[in-house]
């Protein structure tokens, strides 16, 4: 069995165009480094009214046994620009020990690791006495309707491909904040968004007497709600936290009472709060200022967490022989896909450096390229130990 270099099957994956929700041929590539290894591939696209069809991949070796899960995705944001990058963003450059091009950081390159990694224990050890699985979706950075959420419910439908189901899943999204080494997430804040209409009644602004200034209205609520402590956090996790993003009110007269006013607003939370009790709580502020107002969630995702353990205690370990650095445990930073694993197995994310994730000129360093095989080979030999 031959060793794939993962710096080569990284420049692969990066030549594809793969902005999501369009694959560029990225899942076609990544099947073809897998099934010489033995992997078994069912390309699963799922469609959802309202949101463009999404393909994905989920690839399975062995059928028994204990069943160590990598996901990830090969989709990315849009360039930008592509004049502002030094090099065209889907050609895979590397200048001076670094290796340029969209998705290398967010996540690629830790895709082309894991396929690297698993060669490797294939290559000197022969298939594991268990199962390893890939799940990878192109729609982590889009809507995320079509993608993870959908693989995790076919998953259970079809016996998670023909056999055990997971006992870990290690997600590949970067998670060190300076060096390889820093960090892994054992879980993710909460996160929800909210629109909010406030009714009123336009007039003269000379004769407020005769109006109902949604304006205040919205002020006073809004001002309640950014003055609230929802919690002082907990372990793992920071203080929750509200965001007022947007305010309007489309007025373009000085003197005239708007007869509405609109805000958006996103909550970040931990495990004290659900997306239901923070929708409870906005509404009783609401009411508390306005009659007539529309407060309206947009789709949230709750948080979780993973309790530290034999598995993340694992993954601490093998990239502590590999960098020298025992990785801290933290739950800080966005969401991701790990919160739709979490319902079947333990999550630990474990990845590249997030500094140039979704920027021009996105890049990782070769050298970490070859660090982050290493860790995935250390993982993967530990669990199978």
């Amino acid at each position: 069995m031959a060793i794939l270099d993962p710096l080569e099957l990284s420049k692969i994956l990066i030549s594809k165009p793969s902005v999501t929700p369009v694959d560029a041929g990225a899942l076609d590539a990544l099947e073809g480094m897998l099934k010489p290894l033995g992997f078994a591939c069912h390309r699963l696209p799922f469609t959802q009214e309202s949101a463009e069809e999404v393909d994905n991949l989920y690839a399975r070796l062995g059928k028994e046994g204990r069943h160590l899960n990598f996901a990830g995705h090969t989709d990315v944001v849009p360039p930008g620009n592509e004049s502002d990058w030094q090099s065209p963003p889907f050609e895979p450059t590397i200048r001076g020990g670094v290796l340029y091009g969209r998705g290398a950081c967010d996540m690629k390159c830790a895709v082309a690791c894991f396929v690297a990694a698993c060669a490797e224990y294939i290559a000197a050890n022969g298939a594991p006495k268990g199962s390893i699985s890939l799940l990878i979706t192109g729609d982590e950075e889009g809507p995320a309707v079509n993608g993870t959420i959908k693989l995790v419910d076919w998953l259970k439908e079809n016996n998670y491909g023909g056999g055990t189901p997971f006992d870990l899943s290690i997600v590949g999204e970067p998670t060190n904040p300076a060096q390889l080494g820093d960090m892994v997430k054992i879980g993710r804040r909460g996160s929800i968004s909210y629109s909010l209409t406030v009714e009123g009644t336009q007039g003269h602004s000379a004769y407020p007497h005769l109006a109902d200034n949604p304006v205040t209205r919205m002020v006073n609520i809004l001002s309640d709600m950014q003055n609230h402590v929802l919690d002082n956090g907990m372990e793992w996790f920071q203080p929750s936290n509200l965001q007022v993003t947007n305010v309007d009110v489309g007025n373009k007269a000085s003197n005239v009472i708007p007869a509405r006013a609109k805000a958006t607003f996103s909550v970040r939370f931990n495990p004290h709060h659900s997306c239901a009790s923070l929708t409870k709580w906005a509404d009783e502020i609401c009411a508390r200022h306005a009659e007539r107002y529309t407060l309206t969630p947009e789709t949230g995702c709750e948080a979780f967490l993973t309790e530290p353990g034999k598995y993340s205690e694992m993954v601490q370990q093998a990239v502590k022989e590999v960098t020298g650095a025992l990785p801290a445990l933290s739950t800080t930073g966005g969401t991701s896909d790990a919160r739709f694993i979490k319902d079947l197995c333990p999550v630990v994310e474990c990845g590249g450096i997030n500094q140039t994730a979704h920027k021009v000129d996105e890049n990782m360093a070769v050298e970490d390229i070859h660090k982050l095989k290493d860790i995935y080979l250390k993982i993967i030999e530990k669990f199978f130990a």
